[in-house]
């Protein structure tokens, strides 16, 4: 897979996205690298801790966060953007589903799009991502926490959305999936995906599993931890996604998950 002058063999190494969040308000770890100090020093640890992708997220997406007008969000994003690409060798992903911020992040230097509502919010992301030709990353999600078969809506939707980017044009190399654990989904939810996630890897593009510190890990872990504490959960779990196929590991601790990823995928 080339990304402008980037080659992976994702088939071969898996890929390692450090998650950047520059908000206030993040589940994780808001308020910690919004000011472009921070964020620089963070993202070059992340690098040298392996990540290959940095997603930088304007926007907390947690249940209840506070809508961010896409003005405030080019304005979180954009001057971080410009001063990673002048300072590191990294491509960078940004996380936004309004299309107005994912287009203003491009043109400030990002390569790929990740949108957790997979081109519906404004109908406009896919027609972007065909006209810049840049990998975009469709995430399930929905409104309500109702399934029939959490794992086959799940496919369905993503079946259904890659469909779309490739009638909007956008080459099949650039599509990539994300199931969207955490997303409109409960622990058992969750569970079920987890058990199903081979399902996702054989509809035939590059799966991204993004879990990194969510309700379930801590469920897994018996409860009561704090975001910061779930990261060994997180590298095992990431361990198992990428024995199931899984491409691209979205975390915060990638010094974490480095290690664990590597060696699975040695394995394989």
């Amino acid at each position: 897979m080339n990304i402008g002058k980037y080659n992976f063999d994702l088939e071969k190494e898996p890929v390692i996205m450090g998650i950047l969040n520059v908000t206030p308000d993040s589940f994780s770890d808001g308020g910690k690298f919004n000011n472009l100090d921070a964020a620089l020093k963070h993202t070059e640890e992340m690098i040298k801790d392996g990540a290959k992708i940095i997603d930088v997220g304007g926007e907390s997406t947690r249940p209840g966060a506070e809508f961010v007008t896409e003005e405030e969000e080019i304005a979180r994003i954009v001057p971080v953007i410009q001063a990673i690409k002048a300072k590191y060798d990294v491509l960078i992903s940004i996380d936004t589903y309004k299309t107005v911020t994912a287009r203003a992040a491009l043109e400030a230097g990002a390569d790929i799009l990740n949108d957790v509502w997979a081109g519906l919010y404004d109908g406009q992301m896919l027609a972007l991502a065909a006209e810049k030709n840049v990998p975009i990353i469709l995430m399930h999600n929905q409104k309500e926490e109702v399934y029939n078969d959490v794992t086959e809506d799940v496919c369905t939707f993503l079946s259904q959305r890659a469909q779309a980017a490739l009638e909007a044009g956008v080459v099949k190399d650039n599509i990539w999936i994300d199931p969207g654990f955490g997303f409109a989904k409960n622990v058992q939810h969750n569970i079920d995906l987890l058990k199903g996630l081979d399902k996702v890897v054989a509809l035939g593009y590059p799966v991204l599993f993004g879990i990194s510190r969510k309700r379930v890990v801590d469920y897994l872990l018996g409860g009561n931890t704090q975001a910061k504490d779930r990261d060994q959960g997180t590298a095992a779990l990431s361990g198992y996604a990428v024995s199931k196929g899984c491409q691209i590991v979205r975390v915060h601790n990638v010094d974490a998950n480095r290690d664990i990823v590597k060696t699975i995928s040695g394995i394989l």
